[in-house]
């Protein structure tokens, strides 16, 4: 029984207000496979690496226990690099270089040890590499939780539909929402997409918190107000990587589970972007999450007297 989560494995290089960096390691995979951790022991990746990457970053994933059969170095390649700035405001952001390199041609490898897969995280990735990975496992997880964005919504929709029909949780931010669905309201906009084929949508509102759709419910979370945000480039992996890693620890779904994954996603979100890249992912203790946890409990939890 194992979490499997596709994405990338990369290189960033990130400008904020707070500061700069030069080439980091960074990638879906890399900032969801850590969250997830700290929550399942049994954390297993596909992706793609060039001859760069180098074993001491590949440690950082190693180190976390996590198994990396499933990610291919392509002898003499390069690793995916991003570089990007970000404003003031720290929810928009520039792209300043994007270099596919070994990425361009990822066709994703299913080790024979991953085939005991329960937990299926698919990456923001091309539909096609997601679909592939599905197709490739030879039984259906239990779950499966897919991220997507904007891009692929304007260049490959009729191949993001069909991979919709195949998962149990789709999340995005509230843009996309409303892209997919054609509506304004983010309520009717989720009516819209679970007819698409998820049982349970997510949908992320940045400083704003998430909501989560299904089973007939609505459920809100908040997020943490946080003195500092350093580096927000990972915190939707981590996210991602933290709620699927609670739901495969507690080994049911239901909504209830969902939203308690939701709290414990938003936590280690949280955690990330109080670091560059996942410095601070990196050395995270039981205790430095229990405590994140009840502060979200006391921001939501309040009583009425009549």
């Amino acid at each position: 029984m194992s979490l499997v989560i596709v994405g990338t494995v990369a290189f960033d290089a990130i400008e904020t207000p707070f500061g700069k960096t030069d080439k980091i390691v960074g990638g879906a995979a890399t900032f969801a496979g850590l969250a997830a951790s700290y929550l399942y022991d049994h954390v297993k990746l596909i992706s793609v690496i060039g001859e760069d990457f180098g074993d001491d970053n590949m440690h950082i994933l190693k180190s976390r226990g996590i198994d990396v059969e499933g990610v291919e170095i392509v002898a003499g390649g390069k690793s995916f690099f991003w570089a990007g700035k970000y404003h003031n405001d720290m929810n928009s952001r520039d792209t300043l270089v994007t270099e596919l390199n070994v990425l361009a041609n990822f066709d994703p490898k299913v080790p024979a040890s991953y085939q005991d897969c329960t937990h299926l995280l698919l990456g923001n990735l091309t539909p096609q590499v997601q679909m592939q990975t599905l197709e490739r496992l030879e039984q259906k997880p239990k779950l499966v939780v897919l991220d997507t964005m904007n891009f692929w919504m304007d260049v490959a929709l009729d191949d993001l539909k069909k991979v919709l029909l195949k998962v149990d949780v789709l999340t995005i931010n509230d843009a996309e929402a409303r892209q997919l669905s054609g509506e304004y309201s983010l309520v009717k906009a989720a009516d819209v997409i679970l007819k698409m084929g998820p049982k349970y949508l997510i949908i992320k509102k940045g400083e704003h918190g998430a909501l989560l759709f299904g089973d007939g419910q609505v459920f809100s979370a908040p997020a943490l107000p946080l003195a500092d945000v350093f580096d927000p480039t990972g915190a939707g992996d981590a996210f991602a990587g933290g709620f699927i890693g609670y739901l495969a620890k507690v080994k049911s779904v239901n909504f209830t589970n969902m939203k308690n994954a939701i709290i414990y996603g938003s936590a280690l979100a949280s955690f990330c972007v109080e670091k560059f890249g996942t410095e601070k992912l990196q050395h995270l203790s039981a205790a430095d999450i229990k405590e994140r946890i009840q502060q979200f409990v006391s921001l939501a939890k309040f009583e009425i007297s009549e």
